[in-house]
């Protein structure tokens, strides 16, 4: 009922919002060549939902197996300046509001929607997504034109230069970008799409945290290193600002190339946490030493600063002008608890965006995806042993990886903005293949100008 209530609230500001975007959008359709003040804005409402499916038993941590629906809404503001020679300051304001199925974050490894970590409950609420600097230092080469963008000014920069942004933001702002796979507001929703689900890259629990990225492009080579923070506790919403002790160290090579006369890039991505952790082989043994006792057992055996790492490769590539590719593949070590992201310790995802020219809907985009997300052995021991971790844990497990197919059609209604219809089929929710397959329907409405 709150759910609904809230849909019917929301709905009439969103399509109001969305006219008010488009009328904008077409009034600022000439760009300027160099900008040094941006202001944007984007508009976000997301509604799934998916029928009941088989379960033949549940836990705390299961998705539920009735029908059940979801939401989410955002609104976000992005506001920069150029301060001085080459540095750039932006903040971002948002409202947020969202409920998950089951009314909590559980039940999968790849969830459905990549805006829900975000929500806080039915109502909108605000809070300080970003508040960064960036500054570039041009070493010469071509000159490039850089478009305008959210938390990015129209200009020029040089092919050679040094880029550092500090201060409050994503992991994901810098690294493992795609073309075609990357944005869960315009393109696939589900989380192993938009980033590689095995990534338990730092941050708090909306996605964020403060730290310090570095790049260094040289022509068709970029290189980066950042240094961010992650939660005070594992999933949680308060940051930990002790950089010299617990952290998330993320190093990626990045090259252009073109195959067949069209560009493409591919980049390799090694990352390294530390922090207070559960080592899954202690909580499978206190959890046979103390038969009865809460199946959340990592909770007891957190201690000192574990270490958890992972190596991904990212490939993006034109197949012609209206057709790309994508692949993400990484392999994370498994021994601890889930720091920071989801519950997936070996992930894999490709799949196709093709954009709608061929039937004279140049602006309109159909995606296809594949993914498939695996646990690592010590992880598996934990929950076969009847042990619940913070977003999966059925009580039993008959263990197979999770197979996601996801769909979209994705058709501009205005200029800067678009409805998207999603289908993804998942079989075997959160590993176990005596619950499901589930398929989850989405409707999307996303405004930007």
């Amino acid at each position: 009922m709150i759910l609904q209530t809230t849909t019917r609230s929301i709905l009439p500001v969103l399509m109001f919002i969305t006219w008010a975007c488009a009328l904008a959008t077409e009034a600022l359709a000439d760009e300027v060549e160099t900008e040094n003040v941006t202001a944007r804005y984007q508009v976000t409402y997301n509604t799934q939902s998916h029928p009941a499916f088989r379960s033949p038993y549940a836990a705390v941590n299961s998705l539920t197996s009735a029908a059940d629906r979801m939401f989410t809404f955002s609104a976000t503001a992005h506001w920069g300046a150029r301060v001085w020679e080459g540095g750039e300051i932006y903040i971002n304001p948002e409202f947020a509001a969202g409920v998950p199925f089951s009314g909590s974050l559980v039940g999968l490894g790849g969830f459905t929607n990549g805006e829900i970590t975000r929500a806080g409950g039915p109502q909108p609420r605000p809070y300080l997504q970003r508040l960064f600097l960036r500054q570039t230092w041009n070493q010469g080469g071509e000159r490039e034109a850089v478009e305008a963008d959210f938390n990015q000014m129209a200009g020029k920069v040089d092919q050679n230069r040094f880029v550092l942004t500090a201060g409050n933001f994503s992991t994901l702002d810098v690294f493992d970008d795609n073309a075609y796979a990357k944005d869960p507001r315009t393109q696939f929703m589900n989380w192993g799409n938009w980033t590689y689900a095995a990534y338990d890259y730092a941050a708090d629990a909306r996605g964020f945290g403060v730290g310090v990225a570095a790049e260094w492009y040289r022509k068709d080579w970029v290189f980066r290193l950042a240094r961010m923070s992650g939660p005070r506790e594992p999933n949680g919403l308060q940051i930990d600002y002790a950089l010299a002790q617990h952290y998330g160290d993320q190093f990626e090579v990045e090259r252009s190339h073109t195959l067949g006369d069209q560009p493409g890039k591919f980049r390799v991505l090694a990352w390294r946490n530390r922090a207070v952790l559960a080592n899954f082989n202690d909580a499978t043994a206190y959890l046979k030493a103390h038969p009865g006792t809460n199946p959340q057992s990592f909770f007891n055996v957190r201690k000192g600063e574990q270490i958890k790492y992972g190596l991904g490769v990212n490939l993006e590539q034109a197949l012609n002008p209206t057709l790309g590719f994508f692949l993400r593949a990484m392999q994370a070590d498994g021994r601890s608890e889930t720091y920071a992201f989801t519950e997936v310790d070996d992930s894999i995802s490709t799949g196709v965006r093709l954009a709608g020219k061929l039937w004279g809907r140049a602006d309109d985009v159909v995606g296809l995806a594949w993914l498939r997300n695996g646990l690592s052995k010590e992880r598996r021991s934990f929950l076969e042993a009847g042990g619940i971790s913070y977003f999966i844990g059925d009580g039993q497990i008959r263990y197979q990886p999770e197979k996601i197919v996801e769909a979209f059609y994705s058709w501009q209604v205005l200029k800067g903005t678009w409805l998207t219809a999603d289908v993804q089929h998942i079989q075997n929710p959160a590993y176990n293949a005596s619950r499901g397959p589930l398929t989850v329907y989405a409707l999307r409405a996303h405004a930007e100008f």
